[in-house]
């Protein structure tokens, strides 16, 4: 009976590993990502030349691993994925004295700048530099800091979860809205781990790394188990925490479709009572919604990007205004004396007996052009108050759409096309006539490229621009409102 049992595991160890081979021979490729620190930049000598075919060593001091590195002709190097730690940078060359750059700190994913000065001598003679910051990171613009291994190790973590340290950057905060643990827990949906949102983003849109490599689960959430934790704080150095401007390299797929859509609501409850408004708050309706996408047409050759942006806008404007008061209209002047009975010829009277003012017979129709007071008399009383809320109305639609591919490594082209369509009307103060602007902005673009060296030459041809313009101020004169 124990033989069976033993040719049963021999069995299924085969198939494992079988299957094991056959995933590591068919595997899909996995784009490799810098997991460590990167230090780069050039070595020069006093003039400012560069210094080629030099030799570089960087050590780990804590581990006393050294990587070697050789400089090429432009006197540029680059030393990737190194371990978090601090670091004493050697550099020789022939005819000139060895250069030694002691105490660089460098932190998980930094990218640091070192350029190294030589000084003309003997091989032989060595400078040591100590006891000052010679790195400075200048090629990312990536906002974020580093947990360090002093926090990781002295900081209380209940439940012993890593996760918890990335609240101690600016923006990260932990988000729970469903239950955490249990059988029937609808968090398992989205994942178990720790919800952080940065900067009020989705816990979704959160890449982890482990050494380049994700481990999102697999609701694109944060890793944990059913238990809602992260163990393994003791396997951690440091980790840094990135909450804006990162770079591509932390995007989850490799030449993959991005984009996003949004949509922004404003009404008036959020606006406060303004001085003429005595009644209730002018209406405000603004809605800006929009979506955006971009990504390869043809890999590594052509890509795409595209966005629209629409924004439809209902704004109540208070005019404070003045007509014309009733007695007014009706040709009762305050101070023009008695009521009359008759007029001379070519003017008429509104009411015969009642009003003391004679009005010509060709302004009469425009009388009746004013609105009728809607507020108490001004001054003498020949005037009131007319004050409404009209509506300005809104409407406009961005669009724009750029195109790049690449002829060869040397040659590329790419092409923009703008357009910004708007319109804006609303009433007179008196409510007679619709009025607005228009306005309209058009351009084309397209550059070839070609880079006559490797480095820094490039010549750009615009093969066609067409120049934007627009048409401000235009009165539309639509129609009577009234």
């Amino acid at each position: 009976m124990i033989f069976p049992n033993l040719w049963k595991k021999i069995g299924l160890s085969l198939l494992t590993w079988s299957v094991l081979g056959v995933a590591l021979l068919f595997s899909a490729p996995m784009w490799a990502q810098v997991t460590g620190a990167t230090l780069s930049r050039t070595v020069t000598d006093q003039s400012g030349a560069a210094v080629p075919n030099a030799q570089l060593n960087v050590t780990n001091v804590g581990k006393k691993e050294t990587h070697s590195v050789p400089i090429d002709a432009d006197g540029f190097y680059t030393v990737p994925n190194l371990v978090p730690g601090t670091y004493d940078v050697k550099v020789s060359a022939a005819g000139f004295s060895t250069k030694v750059q002691s105490g660089i700190e460098l932190t998980v994913g930094s990218k640091q700048v070192l350029d190294v000065t030589m000084a003309v001598g003997q091989i032989t003679e060595t400078i040591e530099v100590t006891g000052e910051a010679p790195t400075v990171e200048l090629q990312s613009s990536a906002v974020g800091n580093v947990v360090n291994s002093a926090t990781v190790v002295e900081l209380p973590l209940n439940g012993r979860d890593w996760s918890q340290l990335a609240t101690l950057e600016t923006g990260v905060n932990t988000l729970q809205t469903q239950t955490t643990t249990g059988f029937t827990a609808p968090r398992g949906n989205r994942g178990w781990g720790k919800q952080l949102t940065i900067s009020g983003t989705r816990p979704q849109m959160n890449n982890y790394r482990l050494d380049g490599i994700s481990i999102v689960d697999y609701a694109g959430g944060s890793p944990g188990s059913v238990l809602a934790i992260s163990l393994g704080v003791d396997a951690i150095a440091e980790f840094s925490v990135i909450t804006s401007n990162y770079s591509a390299e932390y995007g989850r797929t490799s030449g993959g479709i991005h984009g996003d859509a949004y949509w922004f609501i404003r009404d008036e409850g959020f606006d406060s009572r303004g001085f003429f408004d005595t009644t209730s708050l002018p209406p405000f309706h603004r809605n800006q919604f929009g979506v955006s996408e971009g990504g390869p047409v043809l890999k590594d050759k052509t890509f795409f990007f595209a966005n629209y942006e629409g924004f439809r806008q209902a704004l109540g404007v208070t005019n404070a205004d003045k007509v014309p008061s009733l007695n007014a209209r009706n040709g009762i002047l305050a101070g023009a004396g008695p009521p009359l009975a008759s007029c001379p010829a070519g003017q008429s009277l509104i009411q015969p007996g009642v009003s003391n003012t004679c009005i010509y017979n060709v302004i009469l129709p425009y009388v009746k052009i004013w609105p009728l007071p809607n507020g108490g008399p001004i001054g003498n009383g020949d005037t009131a108050h007319f004050d409404i809320v009209a509506t300005q109305t809104g409407v406009e639609n961005f669009e724009t759409a750029r195109i790049d591919h690449r002829f060869f490594d040397k040659d590329s082209l790419f092409g923009t096309w703008f357009l910004d369509k708007a319109t804006v009307s609303q009433p007179d103060n008196l409510v007679t006539l619709l009025l607005g602007n228009v306005s309209t902005r058009l351009m084309f673009t397209a550059e070839e490229t070609h880079a006559f060296t490797g480095r820094t030459s490039d010549l750009g041809d615009e093969v066609m621009r067409w120049p934007s313009f627009d048409l401000n101020g235009v009165p539309r004169n639509l129609q009577s409102v009234r």
